[in-house]
């Protein structure tokens, strides 16, 4: 007759204690969503002040502040083209305490630096996109273009004599220059600077032939004769430059290059708590003063939740993806 084997109490008291362990770990998420927020959260913006991320920030954070009733704490963390902010938040706590505001850098980062310590599909969950920024080819007034189609017949009839500004490697803008030259079979020099104002400096002082400049930024100072804008980066016309032909209707090819903006969350933040904030985002987004003051700063209103967002990402990685092996791109 087998006996039974019965395990010894100080066993039973550890097996108990690992239940008990174990139960805790699953109901700690659904209990931390609840009492979240009871303190301010941070919120890093990977890129200086002034940038189209920190004027987001600094719109949307007291509406933020309004609707979960803590205090947004916005902090600058540049450098390294957005990387040193991004892996300080990769890196933080998945409390819900830390979030990151970004823009497709985040993603065409992955394609310029091998050496990245974070993930963007990895180390982040998303949130929410919240809107787009659009993007127009402009040019030094003393280049004799007029259009986008004489502007590309000059390249081609001056291979390696042109250039074109950028804030910096790995910028959208050096990416959309780096998609006309794919997309025309032409040549110019990339000529990164350090932030946009430089780059815009060395435009209209000719030292530079072109630029991809944001569209609100490029329209006030083509007002004041500074430049010629010749179209859009982007497959339709854009409501705040309604007059400004898209890159195919001026004579060149389609190009999609719009800067989308987004907010993350560390990976494994409790899913109760994203979901609350991506609702918050929904609603903040709707409202008419947000609307307004974001329209102002070139940019238009594209809500989309964390698997559209997602979904949006792995489009941009793939198409940019393919200029970068093209081009031989690499990160500085």
């Amino acid at each position: 007759m087998m006996s039974r084997v019965r395990c010894p109490a100080p066993r039973r008291t550890l097996i108990s204690a690992a239940l008990a362990c174990a139960l805790g770990a699953l109901t700690a998420a659904p209990v931390l969503a609840q009492e979240w927020p009871n303190r301010p959260i941070k919120l890093i913006v990977p890129y200086t002040p002034g940038t189209g991320q920190d004027t987001i920030a600094r719109t949307l954070a007291p509406k933020l502040t309004e609707k979960l009733g803590q205090s947004i704490v916005i902090e600058n963390r540049p450098g390294a083209a957005g990387n040193i902010g991004t892996e300080m938040v990769a890196k933080s706590p998945a409390d819900g305490y830390t979030l990151l505001l970004t823009a497709s850098p985040i993603v065409l980062n992955t394609l310029l630096y091998k050496d990245l310590s974070w993930d963007p599909y990895r180390d982040f969950v998303p949130i929410a996109n919240v809107c787009d920024g659009y993007l127009a080819l402009v040019i030094n007034n003393n280049v004799p273009a007029n259009n986008v189609k004489e502007f590309i017949a000059l390249l081609k009839a001056r291979p390696g004599k042109m250039s074109y500004s950028s804030p910096g490697v790995g910028t959208p803008q050096h990416f959309s220059g780096e998609m006309l030259k794919f997309s025309t079979n032409t040549f110019m020099l990339h000529v990164p600077y350090r932030g946009s104002a430089g780059a815009i400096t060395g435009l209209i002082g000719g030292d530079v032939e072109a630029m991809f400049m944001p569209v609100h930024s490029a329209l006030p100072q083509a007002a004041q004769g500074r430049l010629k804008v010749l179209a859009v980066a982007n497959p339709q016309r854009v409501s705040v430059a309604p007059t400004v032909p898209t890159m195919e209707q001026a004579g060149g090819p389609q190009m999609d290059a719009a800067v989308w903006y987004a907010f993350y969350a560390p990976a494994k933040t409790p899913a109760a708590i994203v979901t609350r904030l991506t609702a918050t985002f929904s609603e903040i987004m709707k409202q008419p003063d947000v609307v307004s003051s974001l329209e102002k700063q070139g940019l238009s209103i594209n809500f989309l939740p964390g698997p559209q967002l997602t979904a949006m990402m792995r489009r941009d990685q793939e198409r940019w993806g393919k200029v970068v092996k093209e081009k031989g791109l690499k990160g500085e």
